[in-house]
C-alpha cells in the first residue's frame, strides 16, 4: 500500500474515533469530557417541569453544562472541593438522592392497583351517598325573638328580608338566610333533626334551640347527593393511596431502625 493511502486510512480512523467520542460527549473542556448523559439528565429535569425542549433550548442547555464544567474546574483548582463544609454538603446531597431513589424504587415495586382504587372509591360513595338539603335559617339569641319571627312569617313576612335584618349568622344572614347544599350530618344534631323532619317548602313551627341560639329553619329543596364518577377522581385516589403506602413504609423503616 502506498504511503499516502496509509495516511488517508489513519486519518479516517481518527475522524471516526473523534466522531464517536463527540457522540458520547457534548464537549471537551480543558481536556475533560462533558458526557452526553449530563444533557440527558438535564433534559429530564426540564421535561418534568412541563417545558418543551426546543432546539434553541438544547443549545442553551449545552452552554449551561459547559459553563458548569468550567466553573467546577475553577473551584477544584482552588481546592474548594476539599473543604469540610463542601464535603458536608455533598454528603447531604448524596443522602437526598439515595432517599429519592429508595422511594422511587418502592413505588415501582408497590404500585396502586385499579382494584385498590375501586375499593377506596366504593368506601367514599358509601359514606357520602344519601340526600342533600338546601335550607335557609334565621338565627336569633332568644326564644321570644324566634317565636315573634315565626308569627311574622305566618302573616306573610318574607323569610329572606327578615333574615337579612334579624339573623345573627353573618354568613347566611347577608344572603337571606341561605345555606349551601349539605348533608344533614354537617349540622349540629338539633338543627339536623329539625331539618330532615320538614317537608319541602315548609318552615319550623317552633324555635329550634342549639348551642348557637334559636333557629327558624325553612327547607327549600332536597336532592340525591351528586357523586363524582370513578374516572374523574381516579388520579386523586391513586395519589392518596400511594401517600398512605409511603407513610406506612416510612413508619416501618423507622420502627426497625436502632436509634441510640
Amino acid at each position: 500500500m502506498k504511503k499516502h493511502a496509509l495516511l488517508a486510512t489513519a486519518t479516517a480512523v481518527l475522524l471516526a474515533l473523534a466522531g464517536s467520542a463527540m457522540a458520547q460527549n457534548i464537549a471537551i473542556v480543558n481536556g475533560k469530557a462533558v458526557p452526553s448523559s449530563r444533557m440527558e439528565a438535564l433534559a429530564q429535569q426540564v421535561a418534568k417541569s412541563g417545558r418543551q425542549i426546543t432546539p434553541e433550548m438544547q443549545g442553551q442547555m449545552k452552554e449551561e453544562l459547559i459553563a458548569r464544567e468550567i466553573f467546577g474546574q475553577a473551584a477544584q483548582t482552588l481546592g474548594l472541593d476539599a473543604t469540610d463544609d463542601f464535603k458536608s454538603q455533598m454528603e447531604m446531597v448524596r443522602q437526598q438522592l439515595l432517599i429519592r431513589e429508595l422511594f422511587t424504587s418502592y413505588q415501582a415495586k408497590n404500585p396502586v392497583t385499579d382494584a385498590d382504587i375501586k375499593a377506596e372509591y366504593d368506601k367514599f360513595t358509601a359514606a357520602n351517598s344519601g340526600k342533600e338539603y338546601k335550607a335557609r335559617h334565621i338565627l336569633v339569641e332568644k326564644e321570644d325573638q324566634a317565636k315573634a319571627i315565626i308569627a311574622q312569617l305566618k302573616k306573610g313576612g318574607k323569610f329572606d328580608e327578615i333574615a337579612k335584618k334579624s339573623s345573627k349568622d353573618p354568613g347566611s344572614g347577608a344572603k337571606g338566610g341561605e345555606l349551601d347544599w349539605a348533608n344533614p350530618s354537617s349540622y349540629v344534631k338539633e338543627f339536623s333533626d329539625a331539618l330532615v323532619g320538614l317537608s319541602k317548602g315548609k318552615t319550623t313551627e317552633t324555635p329550634v334551640k342549639s348551642q348557637f341560639g334559636y333557629h327558624i329553619i325553612r327547607l327549600d329543596d332536597v336532592r340525591e347527593a351528586p357523586l363524582p364518577k370513578l374516572e374523574d377522581v381516579k388520579p386523586q385516589i391513586a395519589q392518596q393511596l400511594m401517600q398512605q403506602k409511603m407513610g406506612k413504609y416510612q413508619e416501618e423503616l423507622r420502627s426497625k431502625a436502632k436509634v441510640e
